[in-house]
């Protein structure tokens, strides 16, 4: 890169903070002159319901945002420069308005994504400005830990040994922007100030609760603050949805609005120093990173299986198959920690980590159901959705990914009700009519005795469903689905 240029624009996407920000930080350094611009990108949000709570907290973590650039900028005009449009249109106009000598932001490596930033830096070039990425969502990425032959890990341990082998101070620093802030330009004549309102996106406020999910860095700060008070007792507590265990923040670090680094820096620390639910914690967030890689080495994983003999498996289709599919979205399967998990992501946008892997083994093992129909609806309704998490997850829970669970590992919901919810805690507040059952009979409603049903007002079949299948059947009958994979992975 040049030592400096004459003006540069920043382009903001899913790094929603001003703080520890790599683009934000080399732009400033420089250029003697930096724009800032988010686009609501109409190619993402044309597809999307009306009442998408992600984009009302993308909205309201802009605002936080735009007040933090003016105030770092000193200028009552500066801020964020924020459009509604074709991004990879938008970006390139943009940048020949404002006639800037190149663009930064970070990497992004969906593949659509990819795309994207292909055409806005065909368009850049043409007009003779550069183009910079760099890395922010995550610690290491791309190529950045190999094998010793040179290839990207395919098993985690592996990958996560060299991971904490490799970390240390400079990747875990911040990138210091306030320092450098002068750079920051007022908006240009003609710019709107502030961030639109959801109704001029075309879309409705209201379905996101900020006691619940807050916005924003400051959001951030405070869910970190609190998950500190509690990271020591995360090994133990982060396995039962019905206490106060996660940290609560994979929104924010999915919409950058908190910095991976110093998440990661927090965790190392902490795990050093001997606390084993921050190392708990930090393996989580390697796990992160080793999906992104996966991803960006794999990208067939978005529409097939990583292994390819799992593409053999002959799940099940047809109107049955499309029946047992809504019965599990809408959390009418009979298995009452399924369906309060269901109950908790159709109400909230948010599925506890260890109901994730419940519900996920349940649709493909259970009910024979294809992955891709579980990971397409996490996609539409988890606030918190990420490509790679979300395919990784789907794919572990399945089978078909690097380092799954192997194919005959199936979760007995049953089971794992009676050991994750003992009380039925989590299952009383998301499934009311079953409240009064004694906690022996709430995990499988229909071995309860006709009087403990008939005192706890329960009426299988009419005010809840009798199970969609038999566990122990179903079991049978996923081994036989598998055992494809065997004969196909056979030389």
């Amino acid at each position: 890169m040049p030592a400096n240029y004459r003006s540069g624009l920043v382009w903001f996407r899913r790094d929603l903070r001003a703080d520890d920000h790599a683009a934000l930080h080399h732009a400033l350094r420089l250029c003697r002159q930096v724009h800032c611009v988010f686009v609501f990108d109409t190619a993402i949000l044309d597809p999307l319901p009306r009442n998408d709570r992600r984009v009302e907290f993308i909205r309201a973590s802009l605002v936080e945002l735009d007040a933090h650039l003016r105030q770092l900028s000193g200028h009552p005009e500066g801020g964020l420069i924020v459009r509604h449009a074709l991004a990879s249109d938008e970006i390139p106009a943009l940048a020949r308005a404002l006639d800037v000598d190149a663009v930064f932001t970070h990497h992004d490596d969906e593949p659509q994504a990819l795309d994207r930033d292909a055409r806005v830096r065909t368009a850049l070039a043409h007009d003779r400005r550069a183009f910079h990425t760099f890395k922010d969502h995550t610690v290491f990425e791309r190529d950045e830990l190999l094998t010793q032959a040179g290839a990207p890990y395919s098993v985690f341990t592996p990958y996560k040994n060299a991971w904490l082998r490799k970390v240390n101070d400079f990747y875990l620093s911040a990138y210091p922007v306030e320092r450098h802030a002068r750079a920051l330009a007022p908006r240009p004549a003609g710019a709107l100030a502030g961030v639109p309102p959801l109704e001029a996106l075309g879309f409705e406020s209201g379905s996101l609760d900020p006691r619940v999910l807050p916005a924003g860095s400051q959001g951030a700060e405070r869910l970190l603050n609190d998950f500190l008070t509690r990271i020591d007792r995360y090994d133990q507590t982060r396995n039962f949805p019905a206490i106060k265990g996660p940290s609560y923040l994979s929104t924010h670090l999915r919409f950058g609005t908190i910095s991976v680094r110093r998440l990661a820096r927090t965790a190392h620390q902490l795990a050093l120093s001997g606390s084993p639910g921050a190392a708990v914690w930090l393996n989580e967030l390697i796990w992160r990173d080793f999906y992104f890689q996966v991803l960006f080495h794999h990208p067939h994983v978005v529409y097939r299986s990583f292994k390819p003999a799992y593409d053999a498996i002959a799940w099940e289709d047809g109107p049955h198959a499309q029946a047992l599919f809504e019965a599990w979205c809408q959390g009418r399967t009979g298995y009452p920690l399924v369906d309060a998990a269901m109950a908790q992501i159709n109400r909230s946008g948010y599925m506890h980590n260890r109901l994730r892997m419940v519900v996920a083994s349940f649709l493909t093992k259970d009910l024979g159901l294809d992955w891709r129909w579980g990971e397409r609806y996490f996609a539409e309704h988890l606030n918190d959705y990420d490509l790679s998490a979300n395919n990784g997850g789907w794919q572990w829970a399945s089978s078909s990914g690097c380092d799954a669970q192997p194919y005959f590992r199936i979760f007995n919901p049953v089971s794992q009700s009676r050991k994750f919810d003992p009380q039925g805690r989590f299952i009383r507040r998301y499934l009311p009519q079953l409240a009064a059952l004694p906690d022996a009979a709430l995990h499988a409603p229909w071995q309860a005795s006709p009087l403990e049903l008939q005192a706890a007002g329960v009426k299988l079949g009419r005010n809840y469903p009798h199970p969609v299948v038999d566990h122990d059947t179903a079991r049978t009958r996923t081994l036989e689905r598998y055992a494809v994979v065997k004969r196909v992975e056979m030389p």
